[in-house]
C-alpha cells in the first residue's frame, strides 16, 4: 500500500491534469496487450509451419483416365513405381501413400465432408520424409520422378512455407513495432501531464526549492505519481484486454483446421503480457522525472 499512498510536499492529489493519466494509459496498455498477443499467436503459428514442413516433401500422382476415388490397378502401379524411386533415394527416410480416406480428411476443411468426394477420381499422394542431414537435389528429384511415371510432379514445401515465413514475420515486426509506437505515445502523454502539472504548481515548488528540497526530491514527488497513476491505468488496460483474448480464442479455436492449428496464445507469452502493466507505470515514472528535471532547469 505503500506505493498507492506516498507522503508528497506537491497538492498532487488535486491536480485535474494527473487524474486523467490512468484514462489515457489504460487503452496504450490495451492496444499494446492485443498487438503483443497477436505477434506472439502469429510467430507461434509460425515456428509450427516451420517445423512441421521443414524435412518433407510431397509426391501427386495423378489419377489415368477411368480411375475412380478407389485407385484403379494402373495407378496403383504408378504408385508404386514412384514408392520405389524414392525408397531407393539416398537421404529419404521414409515415403507412404496416404489412403483415400485420408485425402478425404485433408480436403474436407476446404471442400467439406461430402460424398462426392468420394466419386472423384483423386490423385494420389505420398508423404515423403527427408534426413535432416541430407542434401538432396530437389529439381533432380522431380524430373527423375516424371521420367519413371509421367504426370507425376514433386511439391517441396520450402517455396511456398518461405513466403508465408516473410508475411508473417512481416506481419510480427508490424505488431512490436505497433507496441513500441504506443511506448513512445505513452511516454509524450505522460510527459505532457507533468510538464502541465509543474506549470500549475510552479509556486509551491519554488517554496520548495527555497527551503532547501533538491530537485531529485520534487522529481521523485512526480515521478512516483506518474508511477502510480500508470500502474492503475495499466491494471485497468489488462482488465480490458482479458474478455477480448477469450472471445479472441474462442474464435480462432473454430477457425482452426488446414493451414491454421493451434490458434492460441503460447504460456511463454502470458509473462509478457501480464508485465504491461508494470512497464507503463515505469515508462510512467522514468518519462515524469526526466520531464520534471526539465522543466526544473528552466523555473529554478
Amino acid at each position: 500500500m505503500s506505493l498507492f499512498r506516498r507522503r508528497s510536499d506537491l497538492p498532487l492529489e488535486g491536480d485535474a491534469t494527473s487524474r486523467f493519466l490512468p484514462w489515457m494509459v489504460a487503452p496504450m496498455v490495451f492496444l499494446s496487450a492485443l498487438a503483443l498477443a497477436g505477434g506472439f499467436i502469429l510467430q507461434g503459428l509460425s515456428n509450427r509451419w516451420d517445423r512441421d514442413v521443414t524435412g518433407t516433401l510431397t509426391v501427386e500422382v495423378g489419377a489415368t483416365p477411368g480411375d475412380s476415388g478407389d485407385f484403379g490397378e494402373p495407378s496403383q502401379a504408378r504408385v508404386e513405381r514412384v514408392l520405389q524411386l524414392l525408397q531407393n533415394t539416398p537421404g529419404i527416410s521414409d515415403a507412404r501413400a496416404l489412403s483415400q480416406a485420408q485425402l478425404i480428411a485433408l480436403m474436407s476443411p476446404w471442400l467439406g465432408s461430402s460424398e462426392v468426394l468420394k466419386d472423384l477420381p483423386l490423385p494420389a499422394l505420398i508423404d515423403v520424409t527427408v534426413k535432416p542431414e541430407a542434401r538432396l537435389d530437389i529439381e533432380a528429384l522431380g524430373r527423375k520422378i516424371s521420367e519413371v511415371v509421367p504426370g507425376a510432379s514433386l511439391d517441396d514445401h520450402r517455396r511456398w512455407l518461405a513466403r508465408l515465413l516473410g508475411l508473417s514475420r512481416d506481419i510480427e515486426g508490424l505488431a512490436f513495432a505497433t507496441v513500441t509506437l504506443i511506448g513512445l505515445v505513452t511516454a509524450a502523454t505522460v510527459h505532457y501531464a507533468t510538464r502541465t502539472g509543474m506549470e500549475i504548481h510552479r509556486e509551491v515548488i519554488e517554496v520548495l526549492h527555497l527551503i532547501g528540497a533538491p530537485d531529485a526530491y520534487i522529481a521523485n514527488q512526480f515521478a512516483h505519481r506518474a508511477g502510480v497513476l500508470g500502474l492503475k491505468g495499466g491494471l485497468l488496460g489488462l482488465v480490458l484486454t482479458l474478455p477480448v483474448l477469450i472471445v479472441i480464442g474462442v474464435t480462432a479455436h473454430r477457425l482452426e483446421g488446414g493451414i491454421l492449428t493451434e490458434l492460441s496464445l503460447p504460456l511463454a507469452a502470458l509473462p509478457a503480457v501480464a508485465a504491461l502493466p508494470v512497464a507503463a507505470a515505469a515508462l510512467a515514472m522514468l518519462t515524469a522525472r526526466a520531464a520534471a528535471y526539465g522543466v526544473l532547469a528552466r523555473l529554478l
